[in-house]
C-alpha cells in the first residue's frame, strides 16, 4: 500500500515529522540547560552563604574544587575559577526577582559574558532580555558588546515621527538610532551603490544587525504610481509588527527633503502592496550622519510612520560611549535627588 501510494512519484510530506523532532530536541536542550543553570545557582548560593557566615574562606573553595576533581573525575565545570563564578552569578541576581528567571533561559557561556562585561545592573538586564528575545549565539552576543549596543540605545534612542508612536509604539523597541555595518569593509568614500550592493552581499549579517523577525522582501523593489516606475532601495517585512518596512539609503548627511521620497514610498506601499491584515508600512531612512535637531524638526510634522537612523562603517569608541553613559547616569541621579 505504501509503495503504491508513492509509486506516482509524489514526495511524502515529512516536514511535520522533522518539525516535531526539532522541537523535541530544542525542548530537551532547554530542559538540560535550565537544570544546569539551576545547579550553578544553588552551588553559588551555598558558597556565598558559607563565606558570608564566615564559615568558609576562599581557601575552602580551592579545597572543594580539588575534592570534586578527585571524587567526581568525570564532572566538568567545577574548577576553582568556575566555583567563584557561580558565587558571583548568584550574588549578582539573588535580589532581582524580575531578572533572575531570564538567566535560566540562557546558556552558561552567555551568562558569563553578560556578567563579566556589563558595568551596571541596567546593562545586565538589557543584554539578558535581548539575548533571550533575539536568541543570539555566543558570537553574536559578543558582537553586541563590541558595538556597545546598550550605550547606543540608552544615549541615542531612535528618532521617529509622532505617527510611529501612535500606530506602532512597540517599534521603539525594535529599531535603533544607529546600525553598525563594519562587516561591509566600506572605504571612507563610498557610493550609494557600494552600500546597497554590500548590504545585499552580506544580507545575513545585515539581518542580524536589524534584529529578529525581519524578513527580506526585495531590493530595488518596483513601485509604480501613475505611469511612472520607481525603485525602493530595500523592502523588509517584520513579523512582530506585522508590517512592511521600507529602507531608503543615503550616503550623505540627512536632509529634510530626503523624507519626502520615503513618505511617498510608504503611501504607495499602503495603497497598492499592503495586505488587508497587515499594519501600515514603516519607513527607515538610513543615512551616513544626521543632525538630531534637524531630524526632530523634519519628523515633527510628518504624517507617515517614518524614522531616521544612521549607519556606521566602523565599531564605535567603546571608552567614549562608556564615559558618556557614566555622565548620563550621574545627571539622572542628580535630577532624582533634586526631586
Amino acid at each position: 500500500m505504501s509503495k503504491s501510494n508513492l509509486s506516482n512519484g509524489a514526495q511524502p510530506d515529512f516536514a511535520e515529522v522533522v518539525h516535531l523532532i526539532t522541537a523535541a530536541r530544542q525542548h530537551a536542550y532547554q530542559a538540560v540547560n535550565t537544570t544546569l543553570i539551576e545547579l550553578y545557582w544553588q552551588v553559588g548560593a551555598y558558597i556565598s552563604n558559607k563565606i558570608k557566615a564566615a564559615e568558609w574562606g576562599d581557601g575552602v573553595v580551592d579545597a572543594l574544587a580539588k575534592h570534586l576533581a578527585i571524587t567526581q573525575p568525570n564532572l566538568k565545570g567545577f574548577t576553582r575559577r568556575n566555583l567563584f563564578r557561580m558565587r558571583q552569578f548568584y550574588e549578582a541576581y539573588q535580589d532581582d526577582k524580575i531578572v533572575a528567571p531570564l538567566v535560566r533561559q540562557l546558556p552558561w557561556t552567555h551568562n558569563l559574558i553578560i556578567l563579566s562585561q556589563s558595568k551596571h545592573p541596567e546593562e545586565r538586564e538589557f543584554y539578558l532580555r535581548m539575548a533571550v528575545q533575539e536568541r543570539w549565539s555566543k558570537r553574536e552576543l559578543e558582537r553586541q558588546f563590541n558595538t556597545a549596543l546598550f550605550a547606543r540605545v540608552v544615549l541615542n534612542p531612535i528618532k521617529v515621527s509622532p505617527v510611529v508612536t501612535l500606530l506602532h509604539p512597540e517599534a521603539l523597541n525594535v529599531f535603533k538610532d544607529s546600525y553598525i555595518v563594519d562587516f561591509l569593509s566600506l572605504p571612507e568614500q563610498h557610493s550609494e551603490a557600494d552600500l546597497h550592493q554590500g548590504l545585499l552581499a552580506k544580507l545575513k549579517h545585515f539581518l542580524l544587525e536589524l534584529g529578529r523577525d525581519f524578513c527580506f522582501v526585495g531590493s530595488e523593489y518596483p513601485v509604480q504610481v501613475g505611469k511612472q516606475d520607481f525603485a525602493l532601495d530595500l523592502l523588509f517585512f517584520h513579523r512582530g509588527l506585522n508590517a512592511l518596512v521600507a529602507i531608503e539609503l543615503k550616503v550623505d548627511k540627512f536632509q529634510p527633503e530626503h523624507l519626502g521620497k520615503l513618505n511617498f514610498y510608504l503611501e504607495a506601499l499602503d495603497r497598492d502592496h499592503k495586505k488587508p491584515h497587515e499594519n501600515p508600512a514603516i519607513g527607515v531612512l538610513l543615512c551616513a550622519s544626521k543632525d538630531d535637531e534637524v531630524v526632530e524638526y523634519a519628523l515633527s510634522r510628518s504624517l507617515s510612520p517614518a524614522m531616521i537612523a544612521e549607519y556606521q562603517t566602523q565599531l564605535p569608541d567603546k571608552k567614549l560611549l562608556q564615559a558618556k553613559l557614566h555622565e548620563f547616569y550621574l545627571l539622572n541621579l542628580a535630577q532624582e535627588e533634586e526631586v
